[in-house]
């Protein structure tokens, strides 16, 4: 394997955008894992939605976000790794919205689309950016 190839400028564009991205995930987890919810500004309502969430959905959840901050991180390493983070997160990705649109119903003051749409488009945008860059030889 060729260890003198440099890593293209994109690689780091990529890694920190998507590092500080999933860092909002992170973010959104942890809180609600610490029962911090009302500091994001959400509502009861909102917040009894989480309560209820069963611990598979929440597994996938944490796999989906963690995953993805991992994956950002070891993009950053230029670890081959990042791919099987990054694939993770996508498994994560399809449990958690699979328990948002099929299990469970998810409250109208939470639909947002463009964001969900976002987060699919960035995830598996970063899980194929990540499989160039092995295929390229620019991760180890």
């Amino acid at each position: 394997m060729n260890t003198d190839i440099k890593a293209p400028w994109h690689l780091w564009a990529v890694g920190v955008i998507t590092l500080l991205w999933n860092a909002v995930g992170i973010m959104s987890y942890t809180m609600t894992e610490l029962g911090q919810l009302e500091a994001l500004g959400m509502t009861p309502e909102q917040i009894a939605y989480f309560d209820t969430f069963p611990s598979w959905a929440t597994a996938v959840w944490a796999l989906g976000v963690w995953g993805a901050f991992f994956g950002s991180i070891l993009l950053l390493f230029r670890s081959r790794f990042a791919v099987y983070s990054l694939a993770i997160s996508v498994v994560g990705l399809v449990g958690t919205t699979y328990f948002q649109r099929v299990v469970t119903d998810l409250p109208a003051d939470m639909e947002n689309p463009a964001l969900e749409l976002a987060i699919w488009v960035i995830t598996l945008g970063t899980l194929w950016y990540a499989i160039k860059m092995r295929r390229s030889g620019v991760l180890r």
